[in-house]
């Protein structure tokens, strides 16, 4: 964990537990890091501290009011009024981290060319758990360059079930 996201990710983490809302808090962060990290503007806007934190705070609850439970919102607030909108998507990606470890497990980021179904997730962290020997808990991150299959990393092991790395393994065999 890098030392200017650790604290927040940490706290975020302590708060949704309080709240009995880890996983929702968790997954809905993670849904707004992504949505800043893909939306340089949105990312850009949510960063600057020259823009009055009020309005920065405003947006955010424009944004999230009517999708995002109301820990989420104000956990969104708290990193954006902290001058820390930029830093949304490392934030909860090492919250992610932390809740995992908090249930004695691993978090697995899964790449997939589509959103999967909860079913689909649910297989496919059951197949990771047996193959690391760890409970695991899926991240999945829709990627459009995966074509198709799906792709997991758990720490600095990755697990490559992609279209693409099996293309790439039939060429180098018929080389």
């Amino acid at each position: 964990m890098s030392e200017r996201t650790e604290g927040y990710a940490g706290a975020v983490v302590a708060i949704a537990q309080a709240e009995d809302q880890l996983d929702r808090v968790t997954d809905e962060l993670s849904a707004v890091g992504r949505a800043a990290a893909a939306n340089e503007d949105l990312r850009r806007v949510l960063a600057d501290r020259s823009v009055p934190a009020s309005r920065r705070i405003g947006i955010v609850e424009d944004l999230l009011a009517a999708q995002a439970s109301p820990v989420t919102l104000n956990v969104v607030a708290l990193l954006v009024g902290a001058g820390r909108g930029g830093d949304i998507d490392a934030v909860a990606a090492e919250a992610l981290e932390l809740a995992a470890a908090s249930r004695g497990g691993a978090l697995a980021e899964v790449r997939s060319a589509v959103a999967l179904t909860d079913e689909q997730i649910a297989r496919v962290s059951e197949a990771l758990s047996q193959a690391s020997g760890r409970n695991v808990t899926v991240h999945v991150v829709v990627d459009p360059e995966i074509i198709g299959g799906l792709s997991a990393q758990i720490g600095d092991t990755v697990f490559d079930g992609s279209v693409r790395t099996r293309l790439d393994q039939m060429k180098e065999r018929l080389s």
